[in-house]
């Protein structure tokens, strides 16, 4: 476990940085491949070691990276906390240290939310002993945006080889307020690596600001990746469930030119099944989505009128949702 959690450890740290340069986003001299296989060689150019970047990242990112501390929740009580809860209330409002939360694997019934006052906090597990973080709220109990199993309204939130799920029950078209959110990413400048987000109506509210998904999982039925982030999804897997009537992957919130926001999905796989599924549809006036270099594999996948596509043969599809 020490060997995968210190290898975790890098890892997410590396992908902060990334996230956290505005030179590495905003490189035009250096664009994401075309070719799949060279992704990670990609990726790896333009992530380097906090030693070599300090003098473009955010000074507030460098300080707390410096001097980064981790704690264990362990539910055989082995650790520092029994759940996640205690140990997100450990750490002090105000705090300018990461802070690395390693969760033993196991299924955490809990609600969690990560108030703004508290950033540079990460969730990371074990590779092939994910834990489950679950809760079954509703948008009928909550609100669709506080019904989420994890609330992230702090910056510099990294999350990395855990499952985010949300075990209230799939929608039946009757029940009022059947939305259930499994994560609502808030805060700016979060990273998720290798998360597995479950759900089905509204599983990811991609709410606000700068995030970054990369070799994740994300699976629902209708407007399962929704909100007004500004957010590149990489190598991640869209995964339909598909309903009797309309599936929809994402519902993007733009609502005015000006707004610098959207969804950019590279690289990334739509699987599942669906009867009509529609790559998106537009929440707002001006929602803005692209899919380039991806694969649509879903079965009976078909787009909709208030799409405008356009089309690169067998590479890739950009899409910019209209009103």
């Amino acid at each position: 476990m020490a060997s995968n959690s210190r290898s975790s450890i890098i890892h997410v740290s590396l992908m902060v940085a990334f996230l956290a340069s505005n030179i590495a986003l905003a490189n035009d001299n250096v664009p994401i491949p075309a070719v799949k296989s060279q992704l990670n060689s990609w990726y790896h150019q333009n992530v380097k070691p906090l030693s070599q970047r300090k003098t473009t990242l955010d000074p507030s990112l460098v300080a707390a990276e410096s001097a980064a501390t981790v704690i264990k929740v362990m539910q055989d009580g082995s650790g520092n906390f029994k759940t996640i809860n205690e140990a997100i209330k450990s750490i002090p409002k105000g705090n300018t240290k990461r802070v690395m939360v390693y969760i033993g694997s196991g299924t955490y019934n809990e609600k969690i939310r990560i108030e703004r006052e508290k950033p540079f906090i990460t969730l990371y597990g074990a590779p092939g002993k994910m834990p489950n973080l679950t809760y079954g709220g509703t948008a009928l109990e909550y609100g669709t945006l506080d019904s989420a199993t994890l609330i992230v309204e702090s910056d510099y939130f990294v999350a990395s080889n855990i499952i985010i799920s949300n075990s209230a029950p799939r929608p039946d078209g009757k029940r009022k307020g059947a939305q259930a959110v499994a994560l609502r990413a808030s805060g700016d400048k979060a990273t998720f690596y290798k998360v597995t987000l479950l759900g089905f109506q509204d599983t990811l509210c991609d709410d606000a600001h700068w995030h970054i998904y990369k070799d994740c999982l994300i699976q629902g039925t209708v407007d399962f990746v929704f909100g007004n982030g500004k957010t590149l999804f990489l190598n991640t897997e869209l995964r339909v469930l598909g309903d009797e009537g309309m599936s929809v992957i994402t519902a993007h919130a733009r609502d005015k030119k000006t707004d610098d926001t959207g969804y950019s999905f590279v690289h990334c796989d739509v699987t599942g099944t669906g009867n009509g599924t529609l790559l998106g549809r537009a929440w707002m006036s001006k929602s803005k989505v692209v899919f380039a270099y991806s694969n649509i594999g879903c079965k009976d996948s078909n787009s909709s009128l208030d799409f405008f596509f356009f089309y690169i043969p067998f590479t890739c599809i950009f899409l910019h949702l209209q009103s």
